[in-house]
């Protein structure tokens, strides 16, 4: 899943606090309401409803009705969309760790140069 640069400050940015962490790991047990997802936090219930709004606005959950409640639900669309792009970040970090190694081996494997006093690890 590809996402644009704008969709992931909008992932990373709600990813970034940890109450709003702790609202999608309970989320992750299945849809709540907003009294529910707010018990376990001492704060009030304007800021509950500012940190649901920005997992919103990022993608990460959404609000339906079901008749008097609003249940918020996770949507883990946009999450495999940031995790794809951590995993390339990844690969190619171990891609360039990989090159680094080779050269670094390639440089040990080197004849030593006359004048040359660096010393040199014996390969084990």
């Amino acid at each position: 899943m590809n996402m644009t640069s704008e969709q992931l400050d909008l992932i990373y940015g709600a990813l970034a606090d940890s109450t709003r962490r702790a609202m999608l790991a309970r989320l992750a047990e299945g849809e709540a309401s907003v009294n529910e997802l707010a018990a376990p936090f001492d704060i009030s219930q304007p800021a509950i409803s500012r940190h649901i709004k920005v997992l919103e606005q990022a993608g990460l959950v959404t609000r339906s009705r079901a008749a008097q409640k609003r249940p918020v639900t996770i949507r883990l669309q946009p999450l495999e969309g940031a995790a794809d792009h951590l995993e390339g970040l990844r690969q190619a970090y171990a891609a360039s760790f990989a090159r680094l190694d080779a050269l670094l081996d390639h440089l040990k494997s080197m004849p030593r140069q006359e004048g040359d006093n660096t010393p040199r690890k014996d390969k084990s």
